[in-house]
């Protein structure tokens, strides 16, 4: 509750308009928990006193105070909420919804000892608690829940049945499943000493993982992984370290995910919201450039500890992609190349290609140190130099959860942005990388081949 802002009740109109958890409190109680794609214009709502337990707080007067807590994301303003309400059992939670209402996150074992995960809404029937299934929730929205799970699932594959058919199904080839079981029993392996076998251990340690993220651990989870990735690098399994990048990846592409909670608000004169048609008119103003976007390209490097290095570079025109100008550059460092030296490499051999049209917006992957990277080289010659200078550089720091611009002192924080260009940045962003990352496995696979 520490990390919560409060205020009274007329001073509702300073609430932010970001994505959250809020909490109506009276001296200790806590009323109600909530969550939102806009905190500010969801609490205005309760105050119209359209559900009853809204009509009950106005009929009796309340004088309490609404707090809000600000996430990075809207399926962490899920979780948050879920892992609240379960906390403080608020009263017009509690009676607005019994638990057939709410929805809860299933971890059970299957035939194989192995866990699978479901979306269950029956947590106290007694028969079903008998088989010992771990319930996580609850969770106020059962479609905003499947999608959290769906995104999740790409980064960490489960199970999501009791018995799985003896070949693969749709989602292992989706890479969502982790494919049928090769022994009927690990219970048996264990008792005769010899363990689980490796893939068994992985799938469990995902997990694992994924019940901390449900339960509001991302950041303990990310720092878990990126510690595995150092270790196994160390060790030169770079195939292995690969693979937890990717990982990585994935969990922060997934984190900041937008649409999963649904909105309270209508949308006006059938405009689309969130979508990436055409380049958003305000990305011109955030990004300080007078003409129009046309063309936007993004770059990501890839390698492991210097292993098979790659830049990559993805094209969008009029906000669509366009992979027929997309470009791969396997970095010819000869000494161990960093993220910073492979960036400027890619960016001075994609500035050398006047053939290629030049974009208004260069988007890289990274913090302040590229960008002032990427400026550098965009600088360092007179032989392009006229030709790009309507280019504005910007980086992505997704760690950070920030967007760094050319010519600008301050960074702007992602959730501040207007939710079309948000999203249209975090696709360019995802592009790139996936672009980058399938030229690294092709290299590192050929590599590996005798």
């Amino acid at each position: 509750m520490n990390r919560f802002k409060f205020l009274a009740k007329n001073k509702i109109d300073m609430l932010p308009k970001t994505a959250g958890g809020y909490i109506f409190k009276e001296k200790k109680d806590i009323l109600y928990i909530g969550k939102a794609i806009n905190i500010k214009n969801r609490v205005k709502n309760h105050f119209q006193g359209k559900n009853w337990w809204e009509k009950t707080l106005l009929r009796q007067g309340f004088n309490g105070q609404v707090g809000f807590f600000e996430t990075n994301s809207e399926i962490e303003a899920l979780i948050l909420e879920a892992n609240l309400i379960k906390k403080y059992q608020p009263k017009y939670n509690v009676m607005w919804r019994d638990d057939k209402n709410y929805f809860y996150v299933a971890i059970a074992k299957n035939n194989a000892g192995l866990p699978y995960i479901y979306i269950t809404h029956q947590f106290k029937n007694s028969k079903i608690k008998n088989l010992k299934i771990r319930y996580i929730g609850p969770f106020t929205e059962g479609t905003a829940l499947k999608k959290t799970l769906r995104f999740l699932r790409r980064a960490f594959p489960y199970y999501s049945i009791k018995k799985h058919p003896k070949l693969k199904c749709t989602y292992c080839h989706l890479n969502l499943c982790p494919g049928p079981v090769r022994n009927s029993s690990l219970a048996s392996e264990i008792s005769n000493g010899a363990g689980p076998e490796p893939d068994a251990i992985d799938y469990k340690k995902n997990i694992k993982k994924l019940i901390l993220i449900l339960k509001g651990k991302r950041s303990a989870v990310l720092k878990s992984l990126k510690k595995e990735m150092k270790q196994l690098a160390k060790e030169k399994e770079f195939e292995k370290a690969g693979k937890i990048r990717d990982k990585i990846h994935n969990l922060q592409q997934v984190m900041m995910h937008t649409h999963v909670i649904e909105s309270s608000q209508p949308v006006g004169n059938n405009r689309q919201v969130g979508g990436v048609s055409d380049i958003p008119p305000t990305l011109e103003k955030i990004a300080g450039i007078k003409n129009d976007i046309n063309r936007i390209e993004c770059y990501d490097v890839s390698n492991i500890q210097g292993k098979q290095a790659t830049g990559s570079m993805v094209v969008f025109v009029n906000g669509q992609p366009d992979k027929n100008q997309y470009r791969k550059f396997k970095i010819k460092i000869p000494e161990k190349p960093n993220d910073i030296a492979m960036l400027k490499e890619t960016i001075s051999r994609r500035l050398q290609h006047s053939e290629w049209p030049y974009p208004e917006i260069m988007l890289i992957d990274g913090g302040k140190g590229q960008l002032n990277a990427a400026l550098e080289i965009k600088n360092q010659s007179a032989s392009w130099r006229t030709k790009i200078k309507n280019l504005k550089i910007i980086s992505i720091a997704k760690g950070k959860q920030e967007l760094f611009i050319e010519g600008k002192d301050n960074p702007i924080p992602l959730k501040n942005l207007p939710r079309e260009i948000y999203n249209l940045i975090l696709q360019l962003d995802a592009e790139a990388h996936r672009f980058a990352i399938t030229y690294h496995k092709k290299l590192r696979k050929k590599n590996l081949m005798p």
